[in-house]
This record gives C-alpha cells, structure tokens and sequence, in this order.
C-alpha cells in the first residue's frame, strides 16, 4: 500500500495517545460511502475516491458486524448522543450519496447479510422510471428504490441536481432542496426529512450556513449531513453532522482507527484550509 500521511498520523500517532485516554465523549461514527463497484481511480487521490470494491465493502461491513456495532439512522444518532440513552451499544450510521445503482446490486445484499440499514441520499434529478445516469455509473430506479424501501432502506435528499450550493443565488438553493424532498416523497410515499450537502461543505461561510440553515428548516428537513470530518458527538450541529468518508484504500487499521476516532484529528486541518478559502473566495 502507498504511503497516506493521514493512515500514518492517525495509527502510529493520534490511536497511541488515544488508548492513553479514558474520558473520552461518546460519539457516533456516520460512514459515507458512494458506488460499490470495482473501478479504477488510481489517478484520484485517496481521500477522495468514490468508489469501494465489493470484496472491501464485504470486509468493512462484515467488521462491523464482529466488532458488535448496530446501525441506526441519523436521527436516531442525534438522539442517543442527546439524551444518552443506550450509548453503551456501539452504534454505527451506514450513508450512500448520490443514488447509484451498485448499491442495490452490491451494497444491499451485503447489509442484509448482516441485518444492517443504509441511508441513501438521492439527487433526485438522475432518478427515473429507467436507468438514468450520474457521473458515468447507472442511477436507480424509483420501481428499485421503493423495494429497497420495503426492506427498511430510508431515502434522503442530495438535492435535486447535485450542484455547489454555495455557488447558487438564495432562490435556486431553495429551488435544489425543495423540489428533491417533494419528488422523493411524491415518488416513495414516504416523508423525507433528512440532507447531505453535496461536495465539500463550506463550514467556514457562516452567512451561507445561515441561509442554508434557515432553507432546509422551513423547507421541513430536520437533520443533515455534511463532509465535516469526525464522528458524531452530542455537539454536533444537527443539520449539518460530521462524516466519514469511507473507500476502497481504507484497509482494516484504518477502518478501525476511523470507528474509534483516531481520525478525527483532520477536522482542525480541514477547518483551517476552510478558513483559508472563505478569505481568498
């Protein structure tokens, strides 16, 4: 495996004094994944691949699985790190963005294997009566999606037509937001309360966090997610959650150190490069 700084930080520097610490918070680890499928992304760099094999996926899940986690839902997350009830079970939330095709193919069958949930947040634009597709790789259908929901899979929002929000006027993020949730509910019968921004969240853009805020509360959203890197914790913003993104280079140690919040340590780098941006935007 090639060298990643952030694999080395994370197992042979932060996961050391880590054990050191017995008072740690309680915290939740959502885990975002995209397309389950065997693709060549050699050319992208690691932390920013989409793609997970089907054998890694197997792995990942099935480690989950041995290691005693359950899975909830986001809102469901949100609430035992409120309230504190039950948080001696190790809980863990499975998300899929974007609404690929693989996961009814690969990623389902697997979760049931092991009597697990994901969440799939759907750009409802790419979702049709046919195979549509988004980014290269075929969408599913709404006839897949709502037999996918019989089987407990919730459905969220990832707007309508997966775009950068931060780089639309007020009316058409309004525009993204709402007509996604009224499709996916028209299409599921379903109400659909829960939102992943899409691409990299702008966190340090509080007038745009404000406005989105404000637009996802009276659009009837009650939680979110977004690239913020960490694992849940009873301080996490609920509309806009921490995540962490999970691919095919993430070997079993990383996985592990991910769970256990040995990676959690990007969030102030990554904070400080949106800092960064936000004043030279």
């Amino acid at each position: 495996m090639d060298f990643r700084l952030d694999r080395f930080i994370s197992l042979y520097l932060v996961a050391p004094l880590q054990r050191l610490n017995s008072g740690a918070k309680p915290a939740i680890p959502i885990l975002m994944y995209h397309s389950i499928a065997n693709q060549d992304e050699s050319r992208t760099p690691a932390y920013y691949r989409i793609a997970t094999s089907l054998a890694a996926f197997a792995v990942q899940i099935e480690y989950l699985h041995q290691c005693g986690y359950q899975t909830c839902s986001v809102a469901q997350a949100i609430d035992i790190l409120k309230t504190g009830s039950a948080i001696e079970d190790r809980r863990v939330v499975i998300t899929f963005d974007d609404g690929y095709r693989d996961f009814y193919q690969n990623a389902f069958p697997v979760l049931s294997q092991f009597g697990y949930t994901a969440a799939m947040y759907l750009a409802s634009s790419f979702i049709g009566d046919t195979h549509l597709q988004f980014k290269g790789r075929d969408c599913l259908t709404w006839a897949e999606i709502r037999e996918l929901q019989k089987y407990g899979t919730p459905f969220g929002s990832h707007t309508a037509t997966h775009p950068q929000l931060r780089d639309l006027d007020h009316k058409s993020v309004e525009k993204e937001i709402v007509s996604s949730k009224l499709v996916i509910e028209e299409k599921t019968g379903n109400a659909v309360d829960s939102f992943a921004y899409p691409y990299a969240f702008p966190q340090k853009d509080l007038q745009f966090k404000k406005i989105l805020r404000e637009s996802l509360c009276s659009a009837g959203y009650r939680n979110g997610v977004c690239t913020i890197i960490g694992r849940a914790r009873s301080g996490s913003d609920p509309m806009f959650t921490e995540l962490l993104s999970v691919n095919s280079r993430d070997d079993r140690k990383l996985f592990k150190a991910k769970l256990s919040g040995a990676y959690d340590w990007l969030a102030k780098p990554q904070a400080g490069i949106k800092t960064v941006e936000n004043l030279t935007a």
